[in-house]
């Protein structure tokens, strides 16, 4: 009963139902015991998504979107005297990188090309050159291009140096097959918005107990976003620390059970389909991909302007708004891109059923097809 929405954006994603009508429910002071019930429920069954043993990792959640927990990341798992290692190819972690200089977290930057995967030997020469890098940081899928970082080799590299290994996957978590120890990672983190298809405002990270224990000497460089503080709250009041997103989380549990009755590899393979389709359906139109299949995430088309003096972004945007699509706006407009996304509960055949609005979005501002 509630029209469907295909988004086609890196986020929120599409939704189904009853992850919508979830939020439904009686009214709750959340801090009753009952409701603590819920968030632990909630976060022992995300610890499944990443295949991480319950005895030796934590999920701790927050309040707050997933750059929420990027800040909580930076400046919560730093010990003094210690510095974090960026590995930036990206505008996400860009986006890390300035938050470590707006909360005065110290840190290198390894600027990479935004247009291929880390290089690893650049990576260990980072390492090589400062004894004091404790942490590594990357982001999985840089979702502005779509491209896909090797975070196990990465992460190989961390511990082979001895460096944390941190790894922003809110744009693959519950999409992209993650193993916590097989990919080499200490802490991971995602957004309830993205893999797992429920609502804004509930995010979280994974992450090895005893280094969330061990970050408690650490200096705090936030309030709010501590990890320690958030994960010791909940250890001994079954609560957050401040106001949860109630709704959200009802949500959330929904659609956990959802990815789960799915299971990982269903729900991959349903998203590889749903991005092939994106391939076939752009490589009919004559439009071309920025990066090459061999880098992209399989979640993420960066796609290039045709070079058409009738093309106009927001007109073709806004004729698929209006019949219910949503593409998104590119982050190299230095190139001139737009972004058709396969996250969310939306299958090939709706990919199918957007090509012909397309189609008909080209044709209505006279774009010739197929375009060049």
């Amino acid at each position: 009963m509630i029209e469907r929405k295909i988004l086609l954006n890196p986020g929120p994603a599409t939704t189904t139902d009853t992850v919508k009508m979830a939020q439904v429910v009686p009214d709750i002071c959340p801090r009753e015991a009952e409701f603590g019930k819920v968030m632990r429920e909630l976060g022992q069954g995300l610890l499944q998504i990443v295949h991480a043993a319950p005895e030796k990792y934590s999920c701790v959640l927050f309040c707050g979107s997933g750059t929420l927990m990027v800040e909580a990341c930076v400046t919560s798992l730093v010990p003094a005297g210690k510095k974090i290692l960026f590995l930036n190819n990206g505008s996400y972690t860009s986006r890390a990188v300035e938050i470590a200089e707006a909360c005065s977290v110290p840190y290198v930057e390894l600027e990479l090309p935004i247009d291929r995967p880390a290089d690893l030997a650049k990576v260990e020469q980072a390492l090589e050159a400062d004894e004091d890098i404790s942490a590594v940081y990357i982001t999985h899928q840089e979702t502005g291009t779509g491209l896909l970082n090797p975070i196990r080799e990465i992460g190989r590299l961390a511990h082979e140096h001895g460096a944390w290994m941190v790894a922003d996957t809110i744009s693959t978590l519950a999409m992209r097959p993650i193993d916590i120890e097989r990919d080499n990672l200490d802490f991971c983190m995602s957004s309830a918005q993205k893999g797992i298809q429920a609502m804004t405002g509930l995010s979280f990270v994974i992450g090895r107990t005893d280094y969330v224990r061990a970050s408690q000497a650490f200096p705090r460089h936030s309030y709010y976003s501590n990890i320690y503080l958030q994960y010791e709250s909940f250890e001994r009041s079954g609560q957050m620390r401040f106001t949860p997103p109630v709704q959200a989380i009802y949500a959330a549990r929904q659609a956990l059970q959802e990815y789960l009755a799915e299971g990982e590899a269903g729900k991959w393979q349903r998203h590889e389909q749903t991005m092939e389709a994106i391939h076939e359906g752009l490589a009919e139109l004559g439009f071309r991909e920025v990066l090459p299949r061999e880098y992209q995430s399989g979640l993420v088309a960066a796609v290039r302007y045709p070079d058409d003096a009738h093309w106009d972004f927001e007109q073709v945007h806004d004729y698929c708004y209006a019949r219910g699509f949503t593409i998104y706006p590119g982050k190299m407009q230095q190139l001139g891109t737009f972004r058709l996304c396969a996250l969310g509960a939306i299958t090939a055949a709706d990919i199918e059923r957007f090509f012909v609005i397309f189609r008909e979005a080209l044709e209505h501002i006279g774009v010739s097809v197929p375009v060049h």
